[in-house]
């Protein structure tokens, strides 16, 4: 879930929905402002070439977006739409933004032996859920698609932030199912991007030590670890159960570099042909510059960073 703006493991994601979340979600805009850049080309490309090689290339593709940029959500529902002109049958969407345990819920949802008030009230949909995740969600539904809740629950990734990796191996036996069979967590380029962006913990109002700073992240890296094994592990079932591209939405720290869910990915499935798009909100479309990021992914989709709302006088 960790992006430029969200913390790493934070709990505030989560809110109950309201009545206003379970209504139809407003029209789309007819135009979204964006500018896709191709990495390896170096060049810039329109965004239907982009869905035709995720369409005609990709077994697994990553949407890595900031999760309060609603350009980057509109346009992730256009891929969807732009994959399934390209592709027959099944396409998986995969998502962060539910949890390996509501899966009932959200199949429920899918199999209209719940209502969407139903499933809202059991399955914790993230306070953005009905503007920004609810028309990929809808797409899917409409198209028989499986939806894929992959995320671990975030009681268990708060445990483990708290008390390290082995505080899973006392986990009750209800609660191993939601989260990956195997964990790896290295100290390696993954773990130094982390711990960069995460600053200075000891300005949190704590009075701490350096070891202890250096200590409390690496449990929070930990963390992020673990959602990254249950992401990938999910994605890695749902390919193998579904034999289909799975299309994959997520916080951009989880996907960018190829590092995170992507190389979780990878150590499962050697074969898997992934594509890693990272959305990235800008001031200035027209400044974009992709070569200076070239690395973060295999393209990259500049979208038009909302405007700040002023102060209140």
């Amino acid at each position: 879930m960790l992006s430029s703006s969200i913390p790493a493991v934070s709990v505030a994601q989560s809110a109950a929905p309201t009545v206003a979340q379970t209504q139809a979600p407003p029209a789309a805009a007819a135009y979204t402002p964006h500018r896709v850049y191709d990495t390896k080309r170096r060049r810039f490309l329109d965004l239907e070439t982009l869905i035709a090689r995720i369409a005609r290339d990709a077994d697994v593709a990553y949407l890595g977006e900031f999760h309060n940029d609603p350009g980057t959500h509109q346009l992730q529902a256009a891929v969807l739409e732009g994959i399934a002109r390209r592709r027959d049958g099944k396409v998986v969407l995969s998502l962060e933004m539910f949890e390996r345990d509501v899966q009932p819920h959200l199949d429920g949802y899918l199999a209209d032996s719940i209502d969407e008030s139903a499933f809202l009230a059991a399955s914790r949909p993230w306070p953005n859920y009905r503007a920004d995740y609810r028309p990929m969600v809808e797409f899917a539904k409409a198209r028989a698609w499986p939806v894929v809740g992959g995320n671990v629950p975030r009681r268990l990734a708060s445990v483990v932030a708290r008390r390290g990796l082995a505080a899973l191996d006392s986990l009750p036996e209800a609660d191993r199912p939601f989260v990956a069979s195997e964990h790896s967590c290295p100290r390696n380029e993954y773990w130094e991007r982390f711990r960069e962006t995460m600053g200075d913990m000891s300005g949190h109002g704590m009075q701490l030590t350096p070891d202890q700073v250096e200590a409390m992240v690496w449990r929070t890296y930990e963390a992020q670890c673990v959602k990254d094994e249950a992401m990938a592990e999910s994605i890695v079932r749902a390919r193998a159960a579904h034999g289909t591209l799975v299309v994959h939405a997520n916080g951009s720290f989880h996907s960018n570099y190829r590092l995170g869910t992507v190389e979780r990915v990878q150590r499962r499935d050697r074969g898997a042909r992934q594509i890693v798009v990272s959305f990235q909100p800008v001031a200035d479309l027209d400044a974009a510059d992709g070569r200076s990021q070239r690395k973060i992914g295999d393209y990259i989709v500049f979208t038009l960073a909302p405007t700040p709302t002023p102060p209140a006088p």
